[in-house]
Parts: structure tokens; C-alpha cells; sequence
């Protein structure tokens, strides 16, 4: 007879171990968090709308090609506090970095498009156009 060693299962031991992998697989951009998007289409531009609560203008990269947009960021974990923390009882803000990217179904005009952080909304206007091009641009 063999001798079988039952070791308890932890679940959330496997998932960190998926996550990590899956990481591994897709590289560096691998996002840690998704933030919600509206994307919308009018006759002239598209109009991108991110929750980006607490991100800067410094904290996010937005880059543009052709008929594709992808905005990039990062989130960094809660603040300090004066009193460190015992444990989390409850964890459901993302953080990490993220990205992003879209494909439009028209060729933009990258050189018009502008981008715009209020109250944690980023708000990207993307002008229509037939020329192709590329060109990063700055959150204002």
C-alpha cells in the first residue's frame, strides 16, 4: 500500500498562481485593473470617456495611430496612512497599471485629437479623417 499526502486546497493560492502565469504570458502590459469606457461616434469625431478616479494627467499615456487609440496608466495601491494598516477586509478599488486600446472603424485625425481630465473622467474627442498618422497626446 502507498502512502498518499493530502495537502488542503487553497483557492486563492491557485488563482495568484493563474494570475502570475498569465501574466508572464502576456508580457509587461498585463493590466491589473480595467477601468470602465464608453466610446461613442458622432458624424464628425469619436468621443472615448474613462473613470480614471484618482489618476493625475501625469499618470496616463494616451497614444494614437491610423484608425487605433490606447490609453495606458497606472493607479498606485491605497495612500499612506498615518496608521499602518493590520488587514484588508474588503479590497475592490483596482490598482496597478492598465491599458486599454481601441480600434476605430474609420482613419482619425491624430493631429486634432484632444484629451481631457475632470473630476476623474477622462474625456478623448477623436476627429475623423482620411489621412493616417501617429502622434502621442497630452492630457490637458
Amino acid at each position: 500500500m502507498r502512502d498518499v499526502a493530502f495537502t488542503r486546497w487553497d483557492p486563492l493560492r491557485d488563482l495568484l498562481a493563474l494570475h502570475e502565469q498569465l501574466g508572464q504570458l502576456v508580457g509587461t502590459d498585463a493590466p491589473g485593473w480595467t477601468p470602465p469606457v464608453d466610446l461613442y461616434e458622432t458624424a464628425n469625431e469619436f468621443v472615448l470617456t474613462a473613470e480614471l478616479p484618482g489618476l493625475t494627467r501625469d499618470q496616463i499615456d494616451i497614444h494614437a495611430e491610423d484608425n487605433r487609440i490606447t490609453i495606458r496608466g497606472a493607479r498606485t495601491s491605497a495612500p499612506e496612512r498615518d496608521i499602518p494598516c493590520e488587514q484588508y477586509h474588503r479590497v475592490e478599488r483596482g490598482h496597478g497599471r492598465f491599458s486599454r486600446a481601441f480600434a476605430l472603424p474609420e482613419p482619425i485625425a491624430v493631429d486634432s485629437i484632444t484629451a481631457d481630465l475632470k473630476d476623474g473622467i477622462l474625456t478623448v474627442t477623436i476627429p475623423k479623417s482620411a489621412d493616417r498618422g501617429t502622434r502621442r497626446i497630452s492630457v490637458g
